[in-house]
């Protein structure tokens, strides 16, 4: 299976939709991303049918939580079978340290990432809840502890991802939503990039939702986001 840099958002409120829009999908050219909504309506039904279909399943639930609930929570999605899977870093070192070591160290185990700072974030909500200084700094901050914890990287904007990559080497993922395709809807994302200039910045795996998923073809749309980043 080529490894896919395209992540389609499947965010959909039941599991026919989202198994309807996967029909249409190849493996071999995107993996998935289930969010809190499908997951909490669905459970882990969706995500064993789209994985025994062959999909790498991004499993996006963003635990923050107790070290000990977090590290059950990640083990449980291990068990599913999931590709990717994500906590938040502001839940601290040792809950992360904790997720670490619940997925294992098995050659088919689970990428753990960090979420950093919501790309739906803007400065004027940052400062609402009392964080300091800019958003970009607190991103490079969270990222260097999610990279000691044993992180396999982090999402960010793809507005931070060229800093992100300084600090970091290849190895760390940098996962980014809020990417949109030239001339599409910005959204209720604020941090947005296009495909292309994404991975230039430094990006291994783009987030992409209604772009593709709203589509009238949606594996049309898929080739035509592939096309830009080769053009």
């Amino acid at each position: 299976m080529s490894d896919s840099k395209i992540i389609v958002a499947l965010d959909y409120p039941a599991t026919d939709a989202a198994i309807a829009l996967a029909d249409q999908l190849d493996p071999d050219r995107c993996k998935l991303k289930i969010g809190k909504e499908l997951f909490t309506r669905s459970g882990p039904k969706t995500v064993e049918l789209l994985v025994q279909q062959g999909f790498d399943v991004f499993l996006d639930l963003k635990y923050h939580d107790i070290p000990t609930t977090v590290a059950k929570a990640c083990a449980a999605a291990t068990d599913l079978g999931v590709w990717m899977m994500n906590v938040h870093t502001l839940g601290g070192a040792a809950m992360m340290r904790a997720a670490r070591d619940a997925i294992g160290n098995a050659s088919d185990r689970p990428l753990l990432i960090g979420v950093t700072l919501l790309t739906s974030m803007d400065q004027q909500t940052f400062d609402q809840i009392g964080l300091q200084g800019t958003i970009s700094d607190t991103v490079l901050r969270l990222a260097k502890l999610a990279d000691s914890s044993g992180l396999d990287g982090v999402v960010c904007s793809a507005q931070e991802a060229s800093r992100l990559r300084v600090q970091h080497d290849d190895a760390f993922q940098l996962i980014t939503p809020g990417i949109r395709p030239a001339n599409s809807e910005q959204g209720d994302q604020h941090r947005t990039m296009t495909p292309s200039e994404a991975l230039v910045a430094g990006s291994n795996y783009l987030v992409i939702g209604r772009p593709i998923t709203a589509a009238k073809d949606p594996m049309l749309a898929l080739q035509e986001i592939e096309n830009s980043l080769t053009s």
